[in-house]
């Protein structure tokens, strides 16, 4: 490959990439190239990575376990923080156990290929994340390799269809899906997919991430918010987006967590997460569970930049979250749009493919808990004019 012409046709086509470097931490205002601007694009929805009492836990477990685990989870980079956190994080889930991972990533990887291999059938929303799909299409290669399918975005009868004609030629099935879509905002039809799991004897795996510590009366999640956390087989969430911190965890029996600690090669060949993260995170998920006023905000601010949205004729696709396209449609458009925003005082990058369909290049809101009214006001006043 011809790596030079590769970067020049990207950046024709408006796909080239460089991030905003912040000369602050994260919050619903930070400091970029020398001023401050309103922040719209952080997944810290709570706004609790620079809350103070999780950093004085963060700086009180570095004074007592040091900076780095040193090793991985199963050699002596199991700390007791480690574990004081998954305690935690599975009394929250209420499930059997949990395991910490070090990103992310990492926990939809393990749970993937821990709960589907050689003779299964493993069913993926199109639009799942990225961690999601690659799990799924790599979870075991070679000739005996489960098989892996997509369904169009949220299409439940697509999915019905799927699970008829196949299901019945695998050993087991294996449904995944995001509850809330990262791009689209909008929420995963949990109850059809736990009726169509129960009804073809499948297994149901969901990710949680964006939806952890924001949705639910308790901030557990989508699975909460529509009553069928009873009925889902396993769980992934990440520490990196509402809990403020850096990491994932994989929730459900203790069997699977147990399968997961010895076999997924993911987990066994990674160094720990740092044992301060699993204190500031242990701190965070107290904080969500104490003042729900943080999440209790977001609701409101988000129907209200919606209609905004939506009264200027841009297409918000389904969301009903603290997550709010704008679409725009070319990548070129989006990039000035979102470079317009930034000279108007506004952090917002545009989203792009290969992150998005081709055609659909948008600005990705997102809400955290630190917006006011007046910032939602203003973004939609500024907005139309860098439209024009």
């Amino acid at each position: 490959m011809d790596m030079q012409a590769e970067l020049d046709r990207r950046q024709a086509e408006g796909l080239l990439r460089a991030p905003a470097v912040l000369d602050s931490p994260v919050g619903p205002r930070v400091r970029v190239e020398g001023r401050e601007v309103l922040c719209f694009c952080s997944n810290d929805y709570l706004n609790l990575a620079n809350d103070p009492a999780v950093r004085a836990a963060a700086k009180d477990a570095i004074d007592a376990w040091g900076v780095g685990s040193g090793a991985s989870r199963l050699v002596s980079g199991t700390q007791r923080p480690h574990v004081e956190l998954e305690a935690q994080l599975a009394s929250f889930k209420g499930t059997e156990s949990v395991v910490v991972t070090s990103t992310g990533w990492m926990a939809n990887h393990v749970a993937v290929r821990t709960l589907a291999g050689a003779g299964d059938l493993i069913l993926c929303d199109k639009l799942n994340h990225a961690s999601i799909l690659d799990a799924a299409a790599g979870a075991s290669p070679g000739k005996d390799a489960p098989t892996m399918r997509t369904y169009p975005h949220r299409d439940t009868a697509r999915l019905a269809t799927l699970l008829k004609k196949h299901r019945p030629e695998h050993r087991r099935c294996l449904i995944v899906t995001d509850s809330l879509f990262s791009m689209d905002g909008d929420l995963a039809p949990l109850a059809e997919l736990v009726e169509l799991k129960t009804r073809h004897d499948a297994q149901l795996l969901i990710d949680e991430a964006h939806a952890t510590g924001v949705l639910g009366e308790n901030g557990r999640g989508a699975a909460e918010l529509l009553g069928v956390e009873d009925q889902i087989d396993a769980t992934v969430g990440t520490l990196s987006k509402a809990l403020g911190g850096v990491g994932g965890f994989v929730a459900g029996r203790s069997v699977l967590i147990e399968m997961i600690r010895n076999t997924a090669r993911a987990y066994i060949y990674t160094t720990a997460p740092p044992p301060a993260m699993c204190a500031a995170v242990g701190k965070a998920l107290r904080i969500i569970q104490t003042q729900p006023g943080r999440r209790e905000t977001l609701p409101a601010l988000a129907k209200r930049l919606r209609e905004g949205l939506q009264a200027m004729g841009l297409d918000t696709r389904d969301s009903a979250s603290q997550i709010i396209p704008a679409v725009l449609g070319d990548a070129n458009r989006a990039v000035e749009v979102s470079r317009r925003l930034l000279d108007a005082g506004y952090l917002i990058p545009a989203i792009r493919p290969p992150t998005v369909s081709p055609g659909t290049s948008r600005l990705r809101i997102s809400l955290c808990a630190g917006h006011t009214r007046e910032d939602v006001d203003n973004l939609l006043k500024d907005l139309r004019v860098c439209l024009d």
